[in-house]
């Protein structure tokens, strides 16, 4: 969508019209539609909600290209951040995985295909692994808390890799348009696929709040993929070719590249290719 970062002033009523995904966004901050004419921070402030880390949120779900400055990050208390995350972890394990296994169960009973039934089976697996998945990380949320409290500053790098959550979904949606008939549920296929494409997204936006809001500038550092990344993109390979070479999406590519260089501060292949081999040389 085109670029117009959203501010306090904006009607609340206009940012959501911009970008749909954000009414799923409002119940994890406690805000109910029915907001009239009030701006952001008007609304914001009514329901207790702090506006600048709602707004860069609400920025990084919507613009693909924005990354928040340091002195924005700097005005972000960690204490609610973490508190969106553990509220996202509910809204995925509650609502959006029961969804969609809803969906799962009822075109396995009326198709009466066996790939039905094997794709249900397949979901199950998934559903399990994004529980432990979540259960790890709300350990390390619960720990950073209890350091917040104790006003001590996180020492070790607050990073996880979602890649293999989202790519599992990512695959899912593939066996669902290429080996799943669809002549007599057709509808709830597409209404399936939709919402699991919509979940992806949601995922991909949460671990960059993460990467972003949690981890401390001077604290960056490339993770294990990143570098695998870096270094296919320092020999010149574009991302549909680093996306073959590692089995992962065209998308999960993009943004190891986006949050490479946000780490780097260096958005050209050529400079990075720089970097990279001196990195290798040291």
């Amino acid at each position: 969508m085109k670029r117009t970062i959203f501010t306090g002033r904006m009607k609340m009523a206009d940012m959501v019209a911009s970008n749909y995904d954000l009414i799923l966004m409002l119940p994890r901050f406690g805000i109910p539609l029915g907001f009239g004419d009030r701006s952001v921070k008007e609304v914001c402030r009514e329901h207790g909600v702090d506006d600048n880390f709602f707004l860069t949120v609400c920025n990084i779900y919507s613009f693909d290209d924005y990354t928040p400055d340091d002195e924005e990050v700097a005005r972000i208390d960690n204490r609610i951040v973490v508190e969106h995350l553990q509220a996202s972890h509910r809204y995925y394990i509650e609502e959006r995985l029961p969804h969609l296994q809803h969906h799962l169960d009822h075109i396995a009973e009326h198709s009466g295909e066996k790939s039905a039934t094997l794709l249900k089976k397949y979901f199950a697996d998934y559903c399990r692994e994004v529980k432990e998945h979540v259960r790890r990380e709300e350990k390390n949320l619960d720990a950073m808390l209890e350091s917040l409290r104790n006003g001590e500053r996180q020492s070790d790098h607050y990073q996880r890799s979602h890649d293999n959550i989202k790519d599992k979904l990512t695959d899912l949606t593939q066996i669902i348009y290429k080996y799943i008939p669809g002549e007599r549920l057709n509808e709830e296929m597409v209404e399936l696929v939709f919402d699991i494409l919509q979940l992806s997204r949601d995922l991909e936006k949460h671990a960059a709040i993460e990467e972003m809001l949690l981890l401390p500038p001077e604290d960056y550092q490339l993770s294990d993929r990143e570098q695998e990344v870096l270094e296919l993109v320092a020999h010149g390979l574009s991302s549909k070719e680093i996306a073959e070479r590692l089995k992962i999406a065209v998308n999960t590519v993009n943004t190891h590249r986006k949050s490479i260089t946000k780490k780097t501060g260096i958005k050209s292949v050529a400079g990075l290719a720089v970097f990279w081999k001196l990195k290798v040389e040291n």
